[in-house]
């Protein structure tokens, strides 16, 4: 196995349902916090999945998102402390912009969104991961909280959000059983704050006894 060096900061992967509180208590936390929903893919890539049964885009599938851009990201947040991003229209579906995320001296970052246990087993293995939560509030509350956000912010059309509201709600329990099967761990928002209190400083976070040794999780929506 190849060691490697020590980078000045390191990650916290924040995962969990979509509306199920990320950006809340990655706010609260006081870090600096390195938004994952700005690495979606254009909505005119040809390499969108849809839902099965459906011409809806699945932006809740993995293969929605540009993992090696996120990747390439956070270690050059962990090595140097900023880096360049882009920045994401959920509404329009596409890229109008890039912006610099500073996130200047501090050992420890966030960085949130759906796909974060996507990532886990590299950051891990890269030497850049601090922690991996997964933040769960039910499914019925996720829901209303989703929906009211979404419909606020205009994220897509209304028929489109009942439709995905559903979806979500009903496969929520596999969602949380995937993202922890990739490495995050299970909590509520007061445990994640606390976690995320004590990870600067602390030290680089070992594997879960949730992921298997050469065990792979079966492909699923992450979301």
């Amino acid at each position: 196995m190849s060691i490697h060096p020590s980078p000045p900061a390191r990650v916290v992967l924040l995962c969990g349902p979509s509306g199920s509180g990320k950006s809340l208590v990655a706010a609260r936390s006081g870090l600096p916090v390195l938004r994952l929903d700005d690495f979606y893919k254009e909505g005119a890539d040809p390499t969108l999945p849809l839902v099965a049964g459906s011409g809806d885009i699945d932006w809740d599938h993995p293969d929605s998102w540009d993992t090696d851009v996120a990747v390439a990201a956070i270690a050059e947040l962990c090595r140097t402390g900023r880096t360049n991003v882009p920045v994401y229209d959920l509404s329009r579906s596409a890229r109008t912009g890039a912006e610099t995320v500073d996130i200047g001296r501090t050992p420890v970052f966030i960085a949130e969104g759906i796909f974060a246990a996507e990532i886990v087993g590299h950051c891990r293995e890269s030497g850049l991961l601090a922690d991996a939560l997964c933040l769960s509030r039910g499914a019925v509350r996720t829901f209303r909280r989703r929906f009211v956000r979404d419909l606020r912010e205009g994220r897509k059309s209304v028929p489109f959000l009942v439709r995905r509201g559903w979806r979500l709600m009903r496969e929520e329990r596999s969602i949380i059983a995937r993202q922890t099967a990739l490495g995050a761990y299970a909590c509520d928002r007061d445990e994640a704050l606390g976690r995320l209190a004590a990870a600067d400083g602390g030290p680089p976070a070992r594997a879960h006894s949730s992921v298997g040794e050469g065990r792979r999780p079966a492909a699923a929506p992450a979301n």
